[in-house]
């Protein structure tokens, strides 16, 4: 395996592993909620205005957190890799657009993801229990491994890093920010 791109999506361990529990953390919790579901309320919501408007939400969310995404993956592929690294892997600490506010930008929007699921799938113990729960997990996940990545991968630039910007930011104007796009002048 070498460090060429040219088909290789990811090489590293903790890659795979993070797209792993991704895979996990929808499904299993799309199935436990199903589960949950007929255990506390002794039935299946069988197309209820419930899930009308469950669904119309889960749409908008799962949009939101996909441009979130997409936004912050270009941004992160274009200034966070030097020379011809696989994909999803970086190189290179970012420190400009999204990372000036916040350490874990895609991070963020991606805690969107099992709520957006949950209201699709119209399952309200998925969404009350098993939603709440995955994004402790992510956020602990971020906290340990993510970071102690990081520290391992830049150091001491890290660490500073660190010191400056917070993990996430919850504010609306950096939800925005991450919605709409960084500006060409905010990217460095």
């Amino acid at each position: 395996m070498g460090n060429k791109s040219g088909g290789k999506i990811c090489e590293s361990r903790s890659a795979r592993m993070r797209i792993a529990v991704w895979i996990v953390f929808v499904v299993g919790g799309w199935v436990a909620g199903y589960y949950l579901d007929r255990m506390l309320w002794h039935r299946l919501f069988v197309f209820t205005p419930y899930h009308l408007l469950s669904a119309a939400a889960g749409i908008v969310l799962f949009q939101v957190m996909r441009k979130i995404a997409r936004n912050t993956g270009r941004f992160l592929h274009d200034h966070g890799r030097a020379g011809d690294i696989p994909r999803f892997e970086t190189n290179v600490l970012v420190t400009g657009g999204y990372y000036r506010y916040m350490r874990h930008p895609m991070h963020q929007g991606l805690m969107l993801a099992p709520v957006s699921i949950a209201l699709l799938a119209g399952s309200p113990s998925f969404l009350l229990i098993i939603a709440p729960l995955e994004i402790f997990l992510m956020y602990v996940m971020i906290a340990t491994i993510e970071e102690q990545e990081a520290i391992k991968k830049f150091g001491d630039d890290y660490r500073k890093f660190m010191q400056r910007v917070p993990r996430f930011c919850w504010r609306w104007e950096c939800w925005k920010m991450l919605i709409r796009g960084v500006d060409e002048n905010e990217q460095s």
